[in-house]
């Protein structure tokens, strides 16, 4: 890292890095919830399986 502006671009990355980290942490707990609120779903719906109320409904995951 020599000049000023690489700094200044390194800044940008990580703080983009970081961001994308965030981004994908949502991504991650919100499919979490969703298969959390599926197996509810399922056993409150008299489904064996999260698979087999999935395929009732044509869901693909």
């Amino acid at each position: 890292v020599k000049t000023k502006d690489e700094i200044t671009r390194i800044k940008e990355l990580q703080k983009e890095i970081e961001q994308l980290k965030k981004l994908l942490l949502k991504k991650d707990l919100d499919a979490m919830i969703q298969d959390s609120y599926l197996e509810v779903a399922a056993e409150d719906l008299g489904y064996k399986s999260v698979a087999e109320l999935k395929k009732k409904l044509n869901i693909e995951r």
